[in-house]
């Protein structure tokens, strides 16, 4: 049924106006004003900087390159792709050097991955922070489409060795930023990228080369590549001593915590957001894991004590967010609204207590921990992981 608008006559057209000419490059329209979050009161502003995705704001499984979350540890360099090199040495019979446009000469493959920084959701260790907004709680994930090379092909062109059981990948930034990769790895899934979702890696996601490792945690997906060295045991850099290991309740530490859980997130409704009043919603959210595909997603809206089956939208890949949906008739009353996924390899994602459980709260790094939202009989929506 279409509204009556109280008159009869037509309502008065809109001056037309010619519109604005063609342009080099597209831009969104001025109205959308969706933006990256990124923390301005750094004390070490180049160390700790990073930029978090609008995960509220985006629709289906790809993250605009613009609005993909950045996360370096010494600004992002400006590299000239003419002059730069991939160097292949170490435990190798044909040391090489490759140049960008040689590696684009080479057979190439796309591939849709999510990328996740381990620090992700590092906050809600501790039972829960002030803060509600799903993008700066969980925006270090993004979801694109990755072209380059085989990893796997170029280190057979080098004649890796048997001995060669690591990869130190190093990058060209001013910290020389370097993690050991594991050859299995290397000789699987990875590439070499300089492609993202039909153009050029944006300077922030490592233009003109970086590592790219389907599934495995963010840092290790070296960006400004310049050079892999075959190795017969881990490199033991900053970045898997100091960094990027999770501190155990008993004073150990798991080190080369590589694979990300499988996650799940409800999106829409989240925190921020005010239901205007009982009636009809749709749920939506993303569910990925580093392990393999999301099979299923459940939704609860008592806190767990019932869970529903959501629907998946296809297509959903290995290694890449998954969209889930659906319908909620919200009644007015108190609720806390969460997902929960689970993968091919039988992997439930765990709640936020059971992992604290078995992990303490020492790390900051791989909380894949159920997020709860609470849904106020007034409409407002807070996070509901607080203790």
């Amino acid at each position: 049924m279409v509204a009556c608008r109280g008159k009869s006559e037509a309502p008065t057209p809109e001056p037309r106006a010619l519109g604005a000419a063609v342009s080099p490059y597209g831009s969104r329209s001025r109205f959308e004003k969706t933006a990256r979050y990124f923390n301005q009161n750094t004390k070490v502003p180049l160390e700790e900087a990073s930029s978090r995705t609008p995960l509220h704001d985006t629709y289906g499984i790809i993250t605009p390159s613009s609005l993909h979350f950045e996360r370096h540890h010494s600004g992002v360099p400006e590299i000239d792709p003419s002059t730069h090199t991939l160097t292949i040495h170490g435990l190798v019979d044909r040391p090489l050097v490759f140049t960008v446009d040689e590696l684009k000469r080479l057979p190439s493959i796309s591939r849709i991955y999510f990328l996740e920084c381990s620090g992700n959701s590092g906050s809600e260790w501790r039972g829960g922070t002030t803060e509600s907004d799903v993008q700066r709680l969980h925006g270090l994930t993004s979801c694109s489409e990755w072209t380059g090379v085989s990893l796997a092909m170029l280190l057979r062109e080098c004649g890796v060795q048997p001995n060669a059981t690591w990869i130190l990948a190093e990058g060209a930034d001013a910290s020389k930023h370097a993690r050991s990769i594991p050859i299995r790895k290397a000789m699987d899934d990875a590439m070499v990228a300089y492609g993202q979702n039909g153009e050029p890696l944006r300077p922030e996601q490592g233009y003109p080369l970086r590592l790219f490792l389907p599934g495995w945690e963010g840092n290790a997906n070296v960006k400004w590549l310049r050079r892999l060295k075959a190795l017969d045991q881990p490199a033991m850099t900053r970045e898997e001593t100091s960094k990027y290991t999770d501190l155990m309740p008993d004073g150990t530490a798991r080190q080369f915590t590589f694979d990300m859980e499988p996650k799940s997130l409800i999106t829409r409704p989240s925190g921020g957001d005010t239901l205007p009043g009982a009636g009809l919603y749709e749920v939506t959210g993303i569910a990925w894991s580093g392990r393999g595909t999301i099979k299923s997603v459940e939704i609860t809206t008592d806190g767990g004590a019932s869970w529903i089956a959501a629907e998946l939208q296809a297509p959903v890949l290995p290694r890449a967010h998954a969209r889930f949906r659906w319908s909620w008739k919200w009644d007015g009353r108190e609720a806390l609204l969460a997902s929960r996924c689970t993968d091919d390899t039988g992997y439930t994602q765990p709640p936020l207590t059971a992992l604290i459980k078995v992990r303490g709260m020492n790390s900051q790094y791989h909380n894949n921990g159920i997020q709860a939202w609470k849904v106020a009989s007034d409409g407002t929506i807070t996070n509901g992981n607080r203790a």
